[in-house]
């Protein structure tokens, strides 16, 4: 027992009742992770910090805010020149001092912009003053320079969500192309290299847990490889919306301010030179379909993979895959034989969790109370750990799959013990045979069925009923010569072809 916000009552130090108190671990410094992500898994998941983290949220709007910023003062590409008349066109010294701003932004930055938001309790006009005060600063750095004459179109005519759906659209796009991406491409590059090399190892099949018609384990594996590559094409052509266009849509404050601007067009330009797809027509807040379409294809993607880890945590059950042990490692605390698929299963509750998170956000963003409420915000901020857990699901699939051997002879063995399975192409090619006029060949699902069902045939005993079928002889020596390791049709054939 531990008291821990009250401390103990008086006893003497022999009774036993005397209860120690415990020191408080939310105290500690540095401070601990409450979550895995950023505790024992943090080397995993630690690129999507550059992307997803709270950080890079403010540096994101940084980014934003900048370039808006160059917007107003220098025009677009399409129509140079100042948006708001007598804004100073900024020079290229100018221009790089500010995108400087998000590129430094660092550990002392964070905390400085930290200290902003405490005053200002509002995390985006936070970042506004963060970039005025840099701004302030210029002429110490360039010495003369028109750029505190420019303070006051930081933030123009934007409201907050101007600047944050072009953040969370920047982030999301880094982080899935930049980190997910490769990781999960690299994934099923593995998967097709070991389909490829298991093209033509037969494999007895289980449809329902029960013994089927054989396959390869190449094929198998390519099946999944292939349905993962689906997926990740699905990813890799995503679009990533943004808009800015006001409080509520309407360019209210733009219009009002400066009513000689084409603001659609500069709205528009200025949104694809973050390298986004322009959203024409919203609310106050960008309508997020686009990270529901995304997540959508992301949860698809880690449902496949929980299909790879439970099939391969099977066959490693069936003693078709075996593992290679570690070094060092321990299995099991009490039994010293035992190396577990740990990888697998590690792998399946991080899907698991990532797809409840991927579900919620694409659920809950979709949806906005009439022009805006603030459920996207807290929403938002779990993007990182729905991409997180899958993250490190791929590490941990990567990991294992590298640690598999293909157990040949068991895999043999098991084929050699189910001649059964052989009573599929028998009658298969009994039915052929009828329709070409071959007498005799009556019944010939029914005949196989009573001989193979819920019993086991061995090749002696196969072999002999095909011999008494009254077969032609081309189809009865190929019958003959078939056994339940070669009987896996063009399955060797199939990942070579189909398994680019």
């Amino acid at each position: 027992m531990w008291a821990v916000t009250s401390p103990a009552p008086q006893t003497s130090p022999t009774e036993s009742t005397a209860v120690p108190t415990r020191v408080s671990l939310a105290g500690v410094t540095p401070p601990i992770a409450l979550g895995p992500l950023d505790g024992r898994y943090r080397a995993a998941v630690a690129p999507l910090v550059d992307h997803l983290s709270e950080a890079a949220l403010n540096r994101a709007r940084i980014h934003v805010e900048v370039e808006w910023l160059v917007t107003l003062c220098n025009g677009t590409q399409a129509a140079p020149g100042a948006v708001v008349p007598g804004a100073p066109t900024l020079t290229d010294a100018e221009i790089a001092y500010l995108r400087q701003i998000p590129a430094t932004f660092g550990a002392d930055e964070i905390a400085e912009l930290a200290a902003i938001e405490r005053e200002t309790v509002h995390d985006v006009k936070a970042v506004e003053y963060f970039i005025k005060r840099r701004i302030a600063a210029a002429p110490e750095v360039l010495g003369t320079t028109n750029l505190p004459a420019a303070s006051e179109l930081v933030h123009f005519a934007c409201t907050s969500e101007d600047i944050n759906n072009l953040s969370y659209a920047l982030m999301v796009q880094g982080g899935v192309r930049d980190v997910w991406l490769p990781a999960a491409t690299a994934l099923t590059d593995q998967l097709a290299d070991m389909a490829r090399e298991h093209a033509e190892v037969p494999m007895l099949s289980r449809t329902h847990g029960q013994p089927a018609t054989p396959t390869t384990m190449g094929k198998e594996l390519a099946v999944l490889a292939h349905r993962l590559r689906r997926q990740l094409r699905r990813v890799e052509g995503a679009e990533y919306l943004g808009k800015l266009n006001g409080a509520t849509g309407t360019y209210g404050a733009h219009s009002v301010a400066v009513p000689g601007a084409d603001w659609p067009a500069v709205s528009k330009a200025f949104v694809e030179h973050l390298g986004l797809v322009w959203n024409p027509l919203t609310t106050q807040i960008e309508s997020h379909d686009w990270q529901a379409e995304v997540y959508a294809d992301v949860a698809r993607f880690n449902r496949i993979l929980h299909n790879l880890a439970t099939d391969v945590w099977t066959y490693i059950s069936l003693g078709f895959f075996t593992q290679i042990p570690v070094a060092g490692a321990t299995g099991s605390s009490t039994m010293p034989h035992k190396v577990n698929p740990i990888r697998f299963e590690n792998a399946e509750a991080n899907l698991e969790i990532s797809c409840s998170l991927l579900d919620t956000l694409s659920a809950t963003l979709v949806t906005s109370r009439l022009q805006r409420d603030l459920t996207d915000s807290t929403t938002q901020r779990n993007i990182g750990p729905a991409f997180g857990h899958s993250l490190l699901a791929i590490d941990n699939v990567r990991r294992g799959l590298k640690a598999l051997n293909v157990n040949v002879a068991l895999m043999a063995d098991d084929l050699d013990h189910n001649w059964e399975v052989l009573g599929e192409p028998v009658q298969s090619a009994m039915r052929a045979a009828s329709v070409a006029g071959v007498e005799g060949m009556e019944n010939p699902y029914e005949r196989l069925k009573e001989l193979t069902r819920g019993q086991r045939v061995d090749a002696a005993r196969m072999r002999e009923f095909v011999a008494g079928l009254g077969l032609p002889d081309d189809v009865a020596a190929r019958l003959a010569d078939l056994t339940p390791a070669s009987y896996t049709g063009i399955a060797a054939r199939l990942v070579e072809d189909y398994l680019a």
